[in-house]
């Protein structure tokens, strides 16, 4: 049974590395098209920046999916850290109407990514 969730969590980090690595360097390789889907942004620098931290965790899980240490306790936390991230602020801002509803689609995308990590779950922390 656990060699089977080790194995769906392997699929699910390396899913979550290359959505993150696509969602982060999208908006560095042709901003108008990011902006034509997400809405228009008034610092293009800051998108740039958290479209890079977001490509740096997608390569993170990456190399660590590569390293079959995707189970390792670091990455579960970060796997999970940065989906719990993404989808409070998602949530927080289209509520507020700081930012397009377009963004409930990433949040959807991040809780799904959170309950497959929980249905995954082992004792990471003990490891």
């Amino acid at each position: 049974m656990q060699e089977m969730r080790d194995r769906w969590r392997r699929r699910l980090i390396a899913f979550q590395a290359a959505y993150y690595l696509a969602a982060g360097l999208w908006p560095l390789v042709h901003l108008p098209s990011f902006e034509a889907v997400t809405g228009s942004k008034t610092d293009d620098w800051l998108v740039h920046m958290v479209g890079l931290l977001a490509a740096v965790i997608g390569a993170a899980l990456g190399v660590a999916v590569a390293h079959e240490r995707q189970g390792a306790a670091e990455i579960v936390v970060l796997a999970a850290g940065a989906a719990l991230a993404f989808a409070g602020i998602d949530f927080w801002y289209v509520l507020s109407g700081t930012i397009s509803p377009i963004y409930l689609a990433d949040a959807l995308v991040e809780l799904v990514l959170l309950f497959g990590l929980t249905r995954t779950h082992r004792n990471v922390l003990a490891s």
